[in-house]
């Protein structure tokens, strides 16, 4: 089977100050820019989308909740932070070199206007995003179009990345199961990620508190497919209409926090693949289980019972990539569940040493 990939990465930032850069505190001509500045790529087109608001017209763009008046033109955007996204590569090795060069050349650009990107998954000083003015009429039933713009609002609070992948050839109905696997295991496979152990000011009790509340409300994973006969209705979605020819058979795992260290990123999608190919693991789930992702997001590995089923997910991929060379990238996911510990860990120790949020933020640069 021949894999494509691509990963769309989210990311904060501190302003110069060390303040946290979010909508309460930071316009969108500031993020828009560093987006001016970055270069445009001819060649990236048709493979990627830039949409009918016209803000996704580069590798990276601004991340934020959208205004309209009375059409489906953008009159305003809060913002939440820039993502960078990847073109489409055939190996893991191509998409994760092009994320760290594009990450690069915005953490120069974004230095130059006072901006510094830091790793957190959720927002870890605001609670709720309320929209203002609140949504006008046209809003609130542009709203009901989907599943997630009835719940917009969740992601303006989280940073997370979005692994994706295609399998040459695959139909449509081996996609979709593809993606009901995924969601039934995300709660087992997500703790090798966290790192949003900070809630409104302070340490939260758990290690993802990105998790705890948006996943369930929010997809684990989503199919895009150009056929219309595939869709299922569900809330959150599984299934979505491609909206250009690229996007059909694409599958995004959406329930990872942000990784700093991009290699994490490669061993990720080393595990989603091999979790694709195996014939072992039995479970499907067409909606997030947001009990089991609540569960997750307060114990990690640390919990007996995750641990093991994170330990038979992965020993499942292993077996099922045991002839393909990405296999190796499995390893540094087994270092993880032989210590139980996350970046989360190491966050909230740092916490403790630091004595308060904004300090531990202004170590998270990175």
């Amino acid at each position: 089977m021949h894999f494509s990939y691509g990963i769309e990465h989210e990311i904060a930032f501190l302003q110069e100050n060390g303040e946290f850069a979010d909508f309460s505190n930071t316009r969108f001509e500031k993020f828009q820019a560093v987006i001016d500045a970055l270069p445009l790529y001819a060649h990236d087109y048709p493979q990627l989308r830039i949409g009918d608001a016209g803000i996704k017209k580069k590798r990276w763009y601004i991340e934020g909740f959208e205004r309209f008046i009375d059409s489906e033109k953008v009159v305003e955007c809060a913002p939440k932070g820039i993502e960078i996204r990847t073109t489409v590569h055939n190996n893991i090795a191509g998409t994760i070199t092009e994320l760290a060069e594009s990450y690069q050349l915005l953490r120069e650009t974004s230095a130059s206007h006072g901006l510094r990107p830091v790793l957190v998954s959720r927002n870890p000083w605001q609670r709720d995003f309320q929209p203002d003015p609140p949504l006008n009429k046209y809003e609130e039933k542009r709203r009901e179009q989907s599943a997630e713009k009835q719940t917009a609002n969740i992601p303006m609070l989280t940073y997370g990345p979005d692994l994706n992948f295609s399998i040459e050839g695959a139909k449509p109905l081996q996609i979709i199961d593809i993606g009901r696997k995924l969601i039934f295991y995300s709660p087992w496979i997500i703790p090798f990620s966290y790192s949003s152990p900070f809630l409104e000011g302070k340490v939260w009790h758990g290690l993802s508190a990105r998790t705890y509340l948006r996943t369930g409300a929010r997809p684990a994973a989503m199919v895009f497919l150009e056929d219309p006969s595939f869709l299922i209705e569900s809330f959150p979605s599984l299934t979505k209409r491609a909206r250009i020819p690229k996007e059909n058979g694409r599958i995004e795992f959406k329930a990872f926090d942000s990784c700093a260290d991009f290699s994490l990123y490669g061993a990720l999608l080393a595990l989603l693949k091999g979790i694709a190919l195996d014939q072992s693991l039995p479970g499907r789930a067409t909606t997030p289980h947001t009990g089991d992702h609540r569960f997750s997001a307060v114990q990690g590995f640390e919990h007996p019972e995750i641990h093991r089923k994170g330990t038979e997910v992965l020993e499942a991929a292993k077996i099922a990539l045991a002839k393909d060379p990405e296999v190796d990238r499995l390893l540094p996911l087994e270092r993880i569940l032989h210590t139980r510990k996350s970046a989360a860990h190491e966050m909230k120790e740092l916490f403790h040493r630091e004595g308060s949020l904004k300090a531990t933020l202004n170590h998270l640069v990175y």
